[in-house]
């Protein structure tokens, strides 16, 4: 568990402080915000081929973690 913290970044200077894939601008909310909209992961993967597919299952557990007690990430 909590292997979504070697892929979720804290950064001011990126997207105003949003938690972001690491190394990139693309915010974990945007994906979940997809995923809650009925898009697969592979058509999200194809949009971002940056992502991996570990990056969704990352937002997942980032958004599980967030549900079940607060999580403070650094910068």
């Amino acid at each position: 568990m909590l292997e979504f913290l070697h892929h979720v970044e804290i950064r001011p200077d990126v997207m105003m402080g949003k938690p972001c894939f690491t190394g990139t601008r693309i915010p974990v909310y945007l994906i979940l915000q997809k995923l809650a909209a009925g898009e697969s992961a592979d058509e999200i993967l194809t949009a971002y081929p940056q992502l991996r597919a570990e990056h969704v299952r990352a937002a997942l557990e980032y958004a599980a973690q967030l549900a079940t007690e607060e999580i403070v990430l650094t910068t």
